[in-house]
């Protein structure tokens, strides 16, 4: 089986109405939240380069885009799906760690967050250095909200003034954070050694 984790590029374009198909019919086997996208967005997702496609033996096998909020501020790593008939080979993992690392090298100072009703992927994003929030801690962005208008929860979050839904908010430090809290440890390992060695 060859399996291929990509940086989308316009020859994955064909692939978008698979997509489409598979993000659909997870949402409705689910019976939870998925915000449906349309072949154009997704297709623009894979032009831009801000999205990872897992190519399974020449087939779709899995999928996740970034999206800008908050003019930069804010990354969201959305749209995760596997092909229910590639699962079990770790692709979601895979996928989730690729557009993770794309989201920190093309906006290293946003915070990367999601939003998700799926224990696997909050699995996946905890072992990635997300951690919970509140909904508060969001972009506030209109936009990035307005994508949850074709989740059947949409009503829950606009009843609780997006504060709270069924979904579970999750963020990671943005990639200066991170590079920043490394060089404050390796500071203060110094400073320790150096009152050692007085």
């Amino acid at each position: 089986m060859d399996i291929q984790i990509l940086v989308a590029q316009a020859e994955h374009a064909v692939y978008a109405q698979a997509i489409c198909d598979l993000i659909e019919e997870s949402a409705k086997a689910r019976g939870t939240g998925i915000a449906k996208r349309k072949p154009a967005y997704v297709e623009e997702k894979i032009r831009s380069g801000k999205a990872i496609v897992a190519i399974v033996d020449g087939d779709i096998g899995g999928f996740s885009y970034i999206e800008t909020w908050g003019h930069g501020e804010y990354v969201a790593n959305s749209g995760l799906i596997v092909n229910p008939a590639y699962r079990r080979l770790g692709l979601a993992r895979k996928i989730k760690a690729a557009v993770f690392k794309l989201s920190r090298k093309k906006y290293p100072s946003a915070k990367i967050f999601g939003i998700t009703t799926s224990l696997p992927v909050m699995k996946i994003n905890s072992d990635l250095g997300y951690r919970p929030v509140t909904f508060s801690e969001l972009t506030q962005d209109d936009a990035f909200w307005a994508g949850c208008q074709t989740c059947p929860n949409f009503d829950i979050l606009t009843r609780n003034e997006r504060q709270m839904c069924l979904c579970t908010a999750m963020m990671a430090p943005s990639a200066e954070d991170v590079k920043r809290k490394k060089l404050e440890k390796l500071d203060r390992k110094r400073e320790k050694l150096e009152r050692k060695l007085k």
